[in-house]
């Protein structure tokens, strides 16, 4: 009797095995599964994404092993280590779900073209997202360019394909000594490390499948229905913690949005909550519509007038605004939260964004290099989208002229000081209404609480009414502008 073809599930950030299209396809084909996985120098990320990633891959080797089967992993570009893999273990088949970013496209497409001319069948699904981005569109056939009206359209169409379970077994095939070959080759790669500094992210973010079904449940459980009301409080733990695991692709977007949906049948007094986190979801999967149209969108602008922009990229206030070191609480909490841990609070995110692109004129791209350096969840579409956001260079930006002034936005999302106490514990001594302000306090105060103002803690770095001033007057002279007017 002839031994069967295996077929091979490819993972790339898609770290499961529930409700992963790829996986399940390769299961259902009835034929041995070869899992593997490309160690590929030209997706490679640095910083605090490469070690979640990391993390997340080592998860399902030992999930896969668990099962008796084993991660191939080798390395070398996708479009030649693939085929060769194909040629190695005489593959029919070759699955793996759809990426939509510049580089994933690129390699996914000569991959695919080198397979069919090998005779290997190619099957991509799409596992990422709830909506890809070519699924919604305008009346005319267009990619929505604002966001209220693409999720509109979204709470208009079906909900999203059921989930589907885990393969019970999987069948794996054996390895050829060619392989075996390989596999012990990338296991000499160097290891990922974590950015300096980062250390608290070890322990704030397990990671495995299961770890992020908890996070999920615990979520919903205990803080969806307070979700509308206090997700811009930094200082309480409403928000869900999900996005790492969205981003290694331990738990599906889709996997998601059922389960808030179930307990929205349950408990119909969240569904207000639920639908203000759900539209979250619909926020990522738009940032994936902006970068499939917008393959550049990480590195230019999309409204061309800012190409005039005369960003004054002060290196001494960059340092100061990486470091956490501006003299506005909010601000540095947020990045000292960013420096040791990989993760900041959202309403944070967009304070911190506007503070550095605005307030210190410093171009919205250095920013975004900085956080995805920094971030465990450092997404190509997200991160990209909501820095052009918060500068005002983007498609349905923030405006401009929208300042986040960083101390009302203290003042009234961490309005006791908690989220500032946690991150910059030289001001946890002040009261509540000094916190914010802390050069107001009074040099005695100062003093008997050990705070030295220049020395343990620094002054502010800019004074914000002239620097929004500044801002403000750089935008209105842009060329661009002047002809609108």
């Amino acid at each position: 009797m002839l031994t069967p073809r295996p077929v091979i599930m490819l993972f790339r950030d898609d770290f499961r095995l529930a409700d992963n299209p790829a996986l399940n396809a390769a299961h259902a084909s009835g034929q041995p599964v070869v899992c593997a996985f490309v160690h590929d120098p030209d997706t490679q990320r640095p910083g605090a994404i490469g070690w979640w990633l990391n993390q997340a891959r080592s998860a399902l080797a030992a999930t896969l092993r668990e099962q008796g089967g084993t991660l191939l992993e080798v390395e070398g570009t996708t479009p030649e280590a693939v085929p060769q893999l194909a040629k190695i273990f005489n593959a029919e088949t070759v699955f793996w779900n759809r990426r939509y970013d510049p580089t994933g496209k690129a390699q996914d497409t000569q991959t695919k073209a080198t397979l069919e001319a090998q005779g290997v069948c190619v099957h991509s699904l799409p596992g990422r997202l709830l909506h890809e981005p070519w699924t919604v569109q305008t009346g005319s056939g267009q990619p929505y360019k604002v966001f209220t009206a693409w999720w509109r359209a979204v709470r208009d169409m079906p909900p999203p394909g059921r989930c589907v379970s885990a393969p019970r077994t999987l069948t794996f095939a054996p390895w050829p000594k060619a392989a075996h070959a390989l596999a012990e080759h990338a296991h000499t790669l160097p290891p990922h490390t974590l950015p300096e500094g980062a250390n608290a992210a070890e322990q704030d973010w397990p990671c495995s499948e299961a770890d992020a079904h908890d996070m999920l449940q615990e979520f919903i459980e205990n803080n969806v229905a307070r979700y509308s009301q206090e997700r811009d409080r930094p200082d309480k733990d409403t928000t869900s913690r999900l996005s790492p695991y969205l981003r290694a692709g331990l738990i599906s977007a889709r996997q998601v949005w059922h389960a808030v949906e179930d307990a929205v049948q349950k408990h119909g007094h969240i569904a207000e909550n639920a639908w203000t986190f759900l539209s979250e979801l619909g926020w990522r999967d738009f940032a994936y519509t902006q970068l499939f149209y917008h393959p550049t969108l990480a590195t230019e602008n999309l409204r061309p007038e800012f190409n005039d922009m005369p960003w004054q990229n002060t290196q001494k206030l960059l340092h100061a605004w990486q470091q956490g070191q501006t003299g506005y609480p909010l601000v540095d909490a947020g990045m000292r939260q960013l420096y040791q841990t990989g993760w900041m609070h959202n309403r944070v995110r967009m304070v911190v964004a506007s503070f550095l692109t605005k307030h210190l004129l410093t171009d919205w791209r250095k920013g975004e290099v900085w956080f995805h350096n920094r971030l465990v969840d450092a997404d190509p579409a997200q991160n990209a989208m909501n820095w052009q956001w918060c500068a005002g260079t983007g498609i349905d930006a923030s405006p401009w002229f929208r300042i986040f002034n960083p101390v009302g936005q203290s003042e009234k999302f961490d309005p006791t000081g908690a989220y500032i106490r946690t991150w910059v514990p030289e001001l946890r001594h002040l009261p509540d209404k000094l916190i914010h302000t802390p050069w107001k306090a009074d040099p005695a105060l100062c003093r008997q609480i050990g705070l030295h103002l220049g020395k343990t803690y620094p002054h502010p770095i800019v004074d914000l009414k002239e620097a929004r001033a500044v801002a403000l007057a750089h935008y209105k002279n842009l060329p661009a502008r002047q002809k609108e007017d």
